[in-house]
């Protein structure tokens, strides 16, 4: 089933966007702004941030803007100090977070705070960045017109399962793809159980998870900048040959940010093994349907992270 959605007005509402130097996240700020919305962009280098920044602003015609803050997702303490400016420059309200910010492959490498970097940029830093903002987007939603945490997964999630006991990779031999399907996989096991404590504190926000299919963006070519093995590599020709826009990507999230959907929702695109196509609900594997491995995942990623879980 596919959903038809046109990006409504949005005059007046506030949108964050992680990852928008490029891809996903500079297509999905553009579309934004152009349909009214102040979008604010995050980014952790300022020089392409600033180009970003220019191309999304020249696009604009109407009561939409954009603006920059800087967020490294790979370092708690820029986590903390991003979600109290954007805190302070919205006045506290934040209409729709869209986690869109993520690495892929590469060889094994840390977080500044010393996690494996996939899960700690892909996951850990954007569930503390949901969390610090949730006062925020409390204060938006309202039971007529909720407030959104839209996460942003992968068809990679059905790629590596989650091992809790050796989250960072200490124990085992390093697998990029499967740290990558890890931190995917926890994705969608956040927005899960973001979505039921929500619905149990019954809080004007929804949780919506949504992945792009394959989409040409950088995120594959900016792994092979870092180095990976053969294995990743061969990833990139289906990632070539067989992806869509950047344009017509962007739909699933787009949808889950402002379209007729409840929370709980995962969408991506409903063509052949939802590679491409119009976007509608998409498949979870086994592992993201488990309601116990959500909860731990969440009670693990407030230790790692420090950040109080909201709700």
């Amino acid at each position: 089933m596919t959903l038809s959605h046109e990006t409504p007005d949005l005059t007046g509402r506030t949108i964050v966007v992680t990852g928008t130097t490029s891809g996903l996240g500079l297509a999905l700020s553009g579309a934004l702004a152009t349909a009214g919305a102040r979008v604010l962009m995050t980014v952790r280098d300022t020089a392409r941030g600033a180009a970003a920044l220019d191309q999304v602003r020249a696009g604009i015609d109407g009561p939409g803007s954009a603006e920059l803050v800087l967020l490294d997702l790979a370092d708690l303490s820029s986590v903390r100090a991003a979600a109290a400016e954007l805190r302070e420059r919205t006045g506290d309200r934040v209409d729709v977070l869209i986690n869109n910010a993520a690495v892929s492959l590469g060889p094994p490498s840390r977080t500044r705070d010393g996690f494996e970097l996939q899960i700690g940029t892909n996951h850990l830093g954007p569930a503390a960045l949901t969390w610090l903002l949730m006062p925020a987007l409390r204060a938006a939603g309202d039971h007529g017109r909720p407030a959104r945490v839209v996460t942003t997964s992968s068809l990679g999630h059905r790629t590596g399962g989650l091992d809790l006991t050796d989250l960072h990779w200490e124990r085992r031999r390093y697998s990029p793809t499967r740290a990558y399907g890890a931190s995917k996989l926890a994705n969608l096991l956040f927005a899960a159980e973001l979505d039921r404590r929500l619905r149990a504190s019954g809080d004007p926000v929804l949780s919506i998870a949504a992945h792009p299919g394959l989409t040409t963006s950088q995120l594959l070519t900016n792994a092979l900048a870092r180095g990976s093995t053969w294995r990743s590599r061969l990833l990139v020709l289906p990632d070539r040959y067989l992806s869509q826009p950047v344009a017509t990507g962007i739909a699933p999230q787009l949808l889950a940010a402002t379209g007729p959907v409840e929370g709980g929702a995962y969408l991506g695109p409903t063509g052949p093994l939802e590679i491409r196509g119009p976007a509608g609900p998409a498949r979870r594997s086994a592992a993201a349907e488990d309601g116990e491995l959500a909860a731990k995942l969440w009670q693990i990623t407030s230790a790692a992270t420090g950040a109080t879980p909201d709700p």
